[in-house]
């Protein structure tokens, strides 16, 4: 077929308008543009570019209004909960699915290299978004660790300055009331259709809720403690004004709209929960899970090519467990070793106080080596804290991210000290606490970009970062090592897992025996993760695919670079990116080649 020609007698950008248009339908856009002149280039990227950044400016700023405080935003920078009703969703619906529609009307190929970037970083966004509304997730606002009146009291563990902070917090507490019940309202819908979170993994779920209704005193309810040390900076009389309209919005609104939500939860929603447990078993199921592969996955993937991925990286990583093994000279098969691994008090902490100190001094040491493993490092730091008591029943190992490293210190016996290395560089640096400050603090990307997280970017970098850490000399001795691959064995079971109990038919009991099986995982930590996956379909099977992704391009790009390979370009170039669906960071590592190996910051090599 013969491309249709520029027509005469028009302007230059009329004339490329009605080019690419023309190509576009004929299947020859990229042919077309790239035949161009380059100066007809240029004018096609930034009409492109404009289009472009016009769309995503206008509904990122609109998406953030839709977002309450804590949702990528301060505690207190706002007084308002947001809006979760019938209309505010279809009104979310109607906005993606037109946005969608436009973007679908822009061609990459017409965009900058820079810009075709964002655009399959914003494309990604969308789809999750309108995903998501279409098969009204909002209508299940809980999972096995999270909730939404969980986010909730989160905020009220922010950073409180000014008195104008805490009327915003008032003025939030306030709003708890009709928030709890548009919510409730949403969970019932939701509950008549089957579309809940299986019941097994629900119980026990609703002590955080008993506790905030049933606190013995206003002053006892973990709301209240944010008004017990104020800042000097605040007169005292204002002091003493705010902690009363504190304690009042606690009385009249708080604690009512616990009890409703309490009675809600014990006597309709998780009675009536579904008993299955696949999300195959929820209303188009099969659909509704092949969406929850691709948005934690960030590629076309069916769940049967997951499986199998799974099943064979589970193999391999056996394989190295074993050789670890004979190197301490245990005798005995791999199950003996697990339990081995599992009851000897040498591998445990006595004390929660020095659970948290080991991770202190595992990310000072990490500090020590930065250098060398990385060009560029956040201005940002982390505080290491213990996840708080309401959550840490039903709560991982650990968790981290901006400022923050939360290590899980109940149940001590189910913590072993032999995987808190691997725990510590996934969850604060290099891992979370260091990739998403990064991310923030790249001004070059657009707002969505710094803020963004995708669970196949910022898992598969955490769980990178891990068996980094044995390159980088972070585990000292051989159990520390089986940690690792312990951990490394946990994210390649969760493929088989999550795929097995969403879409092959596996019940609880099989899952939690092949993760007992295969990892070092106590039990508890065994029933806590299979219920999180049976509650959060697909976002398991982000860590692991992610983690294939980097370790690939770092491979292709020692083999094509040779000497030339340089680890901290390499890392830099990856970070830079901010969180963005895997196939970027194979583009990204195709640069890095043809640029001979020269990172982002070529000042820092």
């Amino acid at each position: 077929m013969t491309a249709p020609a520029c027509p005469g007698g028009r302007s230059t950008r009329d004339a490329i308008r009605t080019l690419v248009a023309a190509c576009s339908v004929a299947g020859l856009a990229t042919a077309a543009i790239v035949a161009m002149p380059a100066a007809a280039q240029d004018s096609v990227s930034r009409d492109g570019d404009a289009q472009f950044k016009a769309l995503y400016t206008s509904e990122y700023a609109w998406r953030q209004g839709q977002q309450a405080p804590g949702e990528d935003r301060p505690a207190t920078a706002g007084a308002r909960l947001p809006d979760v009703g019938p209309a505010t969703q279809a009104a979310k619906l109607a906005r993606w699915t037109q946005v969608a529609a436009r973007l679908a009307a822009i061609r990459p190929e017409a965009l900058s290299p820079a810009a075709r970037v964002d655009y399959a970083v914003y494309k990604g966004q969308i789809d999750a978004l309108l995903s998501e509304q279409r098969y009204r997730d909002y209508e299940k606002p809980l999972n096995s660790d999270t909730s939404f009146w969980g986010e909730v009291l989160e905020w009220s563990r922010g950073t409180f300055r000014t008195a104008d902070d805490y009327r915003n917090y008032i003025a939030m507490m306030r709003e708890i009331p009709r928030y709890f019940a548009q919510q409730s309202d949403n969970m019932r819908a939701g509950l008549r259709r089957g579309f809940t979170p299986a019941a097994v993994t629900l119980t026990g779920r609703d002590i955080g809720v008993a506790q905030v209704a049933e606190a013995a005193t206003v002053e006892a309810s973990p709301y209240y403690a944010p008004f017990t040390a104020m800042p000097a900076s605040i007169p005292t009389a204002t002091q003493a004004a705010l902690r009363a309209e504190g304690a009042a919005a606690i009385r009249d609104a708080v604690v009512p709209a616990h009890a409703r939500l309490l009675a809600f939860l014990r006597t309709e929603y998780i009675p009536g929960a579904r008993t299955t447990i696949a999300a195959h078993a929820l209303p188009d199921g099969k659909a509704y899970y092949r969406s929850k592969v691709a948005e934690f996955t960030t590629r076309d993937l069916t769940p049967e090519q997951v499986h199998a991925i799974g099943l064979a990286e589970v193999a391999k990583i056996r394989a190295r467990m074993l050789t670890v093994m004979r190197q301490v000279g245990f005798r005995g098969d791999l199950p003996a070793f697990l339990t081995f691994l599992r009851t000897d008090p040498q591998f445990y902490a006595t004390t929660p106080q020095e659970l948290l100190n080991r991770a202190a001094w595992l990310a000072k040491t990490f500090d020590g080596k930065a250098s060398t493993w990385f060009g560029r490092l956040p201005r940002s730091r982390f505080a290491i804290k213990p996840v708080p008591d309401d959550l840490a029943p039903f709560y991982t190992g650990g968790r981290g991210g901006p400022g923050i490293y939360l290590v899980n210190t109940y149940n001590l016996p189910a913590r072993p000290l032999y995987s808190l290395p691997a725990l510590t560089l996934h969850e604060s640096a290099p891992g979370h606490a260091m990739q998403m400050p990064l991310a923030a603090e790249n001004t070059a990307l657009p707002p969505f970009r710094r803020d963004a997280y995708l669970s196949a970017y910022g898992e598969g970098w955490a769980l990178y970062c891990e068996a980094l850490g044995e390159e980088m000399g972070m585990y000292a001795t051989p159990y520390e090592v089986f940690g690792m691959l312990s951990y490394q064995m946990w994210r390649a079971a969760r493929l088989v897992v999550d795929t097995g109990i969403h879409s092959q038919g596996w019940t609880r009991e099989r899952a939690q025996a092949f993760l007992r099986d295969n990892t070092a995982l106590a039990d508890h930590e065994v029933t806590t993760e299979v219920d999180r996956y049976i509650a959060w379909p697909g976002q398991a099977l982000s860590y692991y695919m992610g983690q294939l992704a980097i370790q690939n391009a770092r491979a292709r790009a020692e083999k094509a670079l040779g000497p030339k390979f340089n680890i901290r370009a390499f890392h830099d170039a990856v970070l830079e990116l901010g969180s963005v669906p895997l196939p970027e960071i194979d583009r990204r590592i195709d640069r890095l080649i043809a640029d001979g190996g020269r990172g982002p910051y070529p000042d820092e090599e």
